[in-house]
């Protein structure tokens, strides 16, 4: 029985020191600030040639990341920022039922009272537009304002 709790252990023990935490560190050269996004994070980044990806980041190995089958070399990389799943969430949701909300009012007034209540379906189309595509409001880390970016592994 000891044999056999001891085996335990040692497995559970060898788990935890073989599986490593991996992240992109952001640093700023001038001001030494350093800021990490942890792995399977969404994050939003633009490239050089100005391509925009967004999803969930992997790790490949010390300089290259995957998104959607997709493989980014680091050093490729012009704009890195988070995109949260919940800031998506709220700022696309808020943004769209108001368009709906001044859209619908605008019909009712403009139906049942004054013809100028039209006027409020022009805002409404923008508000409906902007949430559909989803605007990010985390800080943009750039390459131009002096930030770099490489990968790092995490202590546990």
């Amino acid at each position: 029985m000891k044999n056999l709790l001891s085996f335990i252990i040692c497995i559970f023990l060898s788990q935890v020191t073989m599986s490593q935490n991996r992240g992109i560190r952001m640093i700023k050269l001038n001001s030494n600030k350093e800021k990490v996004i942890k792995e399977n994070r969404r994050i939003q980044l633009k490239t050089f040639d100005g391509r925009t990806i967004k999803g969930r980041f992997k790790i490949e190995n010390s300089n290259t990341i995957m998104i959607d089958n997709l493989r980014i070399h680091i050093t490729d990389i012009e704009a890195l920022k988070r995109n949260s799943m919940l800031s998506s969430i709220l700022t696309s949701g808020l943004l769209i039922y108001g368009g709906a909300m001044a859209a619908g009012f605008g019909t009712i007034i403009g139906a049942f009272g004054n013809p100028s209540g039209f006027w409020l379906l022009v805002p409404a189309a923008g508000l409906i537009y902007a949430g559909v595509t989803s605007p990010n409001i985390h800080k943009n880390h750039t390459i131009d304002r002096g930030w770099k970016f490489d990968i790092i592994t995490l202590p546990n």
